[in-house]
């Protein structure tokens, strides 16, 4: 039976409390597991008063996942900070929601109402959502909020018609409308959807049933007819007999659509009994090293995990799952994860925190030296994010660094903090969101923002990137101190000048200076890109968008406009010469 009662945590905040119940024991308290023979009056208040504690609570330590079984409910799912809900079936069907599954908290400021610029760090994946009355579903968001694996049979909002920045709709099928009123970019992926409305500076669809006309630039539009090579998130779920298992999906080539609507779904089962199932406050980098090293499977419990080693993955094939976005944060200069050169890896639904003293990367994907090809079962990340500063003060010098060849990257977001603690210039080295030294890569939804130097540096060769989101950083003194070589500010995408064959598909790059009191010493960037002049060299579609203060002289190599302050610009793209 589900309880909640009031002060619990601080005055004024609601706390959940759970009596001893089967359905918690395995995954600790911060974990829910609910069934429709619970009490539905007692689910709700448990939800409401998850909300109440949780919609503002941007950088806040608690971590929660609400795991739905298969049946049926009669009543709203709302999603706020660290709040992962998950379906339990194995299709989506097998958790049927008759009301909404939601994200719906804003901020108001400057006037302006329904802001959904900040609503980060939160997932809901794997029901089947019947809105009540035919409404408008609302999943109100920016980066970090994956709508993965779900059917909507109705209509649905990305924002609440203000200012709204990001956002990835994966897997899925939208029986009705799909869209933005103001949002400024999205990502639909692997999805069927009825019909898309709506959006303001850069939305792309990839293997994307139903999408709209590509008409750039009178819209800002991409549209790739398939998803050239993809393995979906794996997902925790429940065997018929009652058993938890982690379903991991086949890797797929040249697809559209989502890959479970006709029930046949590619993949393989992993009992539960394969995974060392880790808890905040009873494991630390020693004991979840040896159960990798032992052969286990990882999954993290939601909460924040200190790690004073580097977690680090010996064995192919190896899956570290995250639920209620668990947050690994490296003590005295080690990278978080890394994993040897090896085939199969999965990592998802995690974060990964800079700690105080600076880390050369926080995740590292194979050694220096990797040179293996593992084409037919590549390693793949789905919904990692990491972040410098804001919560913590942190520094490191690389978010992610992909060594290995034909890595996936599903979802990240790469976020060295505009707000909260640790975001003054001088406040450490943070100079790159994602450097890529394999071959071969590809990465579907790549959001990286606010890095001291290029936000992504590309150094292997065959790259592919489906979508990209960015802000240059908003506070740099002067071009004085920011400058590449004497060019204004550093390109936020870079593809280092040794490389013949790189291919990026919807970009989106954006300034938000501070700014000074004159205009002589205003910011501005030279090249929002940079990229080799080669015949395998191929970039469609760049918006770019200025902000407050300073500017961008060029789009890409000293080509297209500049972009002013108020300004939004869309550039066809550039394709290298022999």
């Amino acid at each position: 039976m589900l309880c909640v009662t009031a002060g619990c945590l601080s005055p004024g905040k609601y706390a959940v409390q759970l009596d001893t119940s089967p359905y918690t024991d395995l995954f600790g308290d911060k974990v829910l597991i609910f069934d429709d023979t619970m009490d539905p009056e007692g689910i709700k208040m448990t939800l409401q008063a998850l909300h109440e504690q949780q919609r503002y609570n941007e950088f806040g330590s608690e971590r929660y996942a609400l795991l739905f079984k298969p049946g049926t409910y009669n009543f709203d799912v709302t999603v706020d900070y660290y709040m992962q809900a998950m379906g339990l079936g194995r299709y989506p069907c097998q958790v049927t929601i008759n009301g909404a599954v939601q994200s719906i908290t804003s901020t108001s400021s400057n006037n302006l109402p329904n802001k959904v610029t900040t609503m980060f760090w939160r997932g809901a994946e794997n029901f089947k959502v019947v809105p009540k009355d035919g409404e408008m579903l609302y999943w109100a968001v920016s980066q970090a909020a994956p709508y993965r694996r779900m059917h909507v049979v109705g209509d649905i909002n990305f924002d609440k018609g203000s200012w709204a920045s990001g956002g990835l709709l994966a897997n899925a099928l939208v029986e009705g409308r799909a869209g933005l009123t103001s949002g400024q970019q999205w990502l639909t992926r692997n999805s069927s959807i009825g019909l898309w409305e709506g959006g303001h500076w850069n939305r792309v669809f990839v293997g994307v049933e139903g999408a709209p006309k590509d008409t750039w630039p009178d819209q800002p539009t991409t549209v790739i007819d398939t998803t050239p090579v993809i393995r979906e998130k794996p997902f925790l779920t429940l065997t018929p007999s009652g058993d938890y298992t982690v379903f991991v999906p086949a890797l797929l080539h040249n697809t559209s659509g989502p890959t479970w609507i006709n029930h046949d779904e590619e993949g393989e089962l992993l009992p539960i009994t394969s995974f060392h199932i880790a808890y905040p406050d009873q494991d630390n980098a020693a004991s979840m090293n040896q159960a990798l090293a032992d052969g286990k499977h990882l999954l993290l419990t939601p909460g924040i995990y200190t790690l004073d080693e580097t977690l680090t993955i010996t064995r192919p094939n190896t899956v570290i799952l995250g639920l209620g976005l668990p947050t690994l944060i490296p003590q005295n200069g080690v990278i978080a994860l890394a994993t040897d050169d090896l085939p199969g890896v999965k990592l998802a639904g995690f974060m990964v925190d800079a700690g105080a003293q600076l880390s050369t990367t926080l995740i590292q994907i194979g050694p220096e030296d990797a040179d293996a090809d593992y084409p037919d079962n590549p390693i793949s990340l789905h919904d990692i994010y990491c972040r410098v500063g804001g919560a913590v003060v942190g520094q490191a010098e690389t978010a992610i660094t992909i060594n290995s060849n034909y890595v996936l990257g599903d979802h990240f977001w790469l976020w060295r903090a505009d707000h909260g603690v640790g975001t003054d210039w001088m406040d450490g080295q943070n100079k790159h969101g994602l450097i890529v030294n394999g071959d071969h890569v590809t990465i579907y939804g790549l959001f990286n923002e606010h890095f001291q130097a290029y936000q992504t540096l590309w150094k292997g060769e065959y790259g592919r990137t489906y979508f990209y989101q960015s802000e240059i950083p908003y506070h740099p003194p002067s071009n004085a101190l920011w400058n590449d070589e004497g060019k204004p500010g550093y390109a936020s995408y870079k593809v280092a000048d040794t490389v013949q064959h790189h291919e990026a598909y919807g970009l989106g790059i954006y300034s938000f200076f501070s700014g000074k009191s004159t205009v002589s010493n205003r910011v501005r960037l030279e090249n929002a890109m940079e990229v080799p002049d080669h015949s395998g060299i191929e970039i469609t579609h760049i918006a770019t968008f200025a902000g407050r203060y300073g500017g961008i002289n060029h789009v890409i190599n000293g080509l297209g406009p500049a972009t002013e302050v108020g300004e939004l610009k869309l550039f066809d793209g550039f394709k290298g010469k022999e």
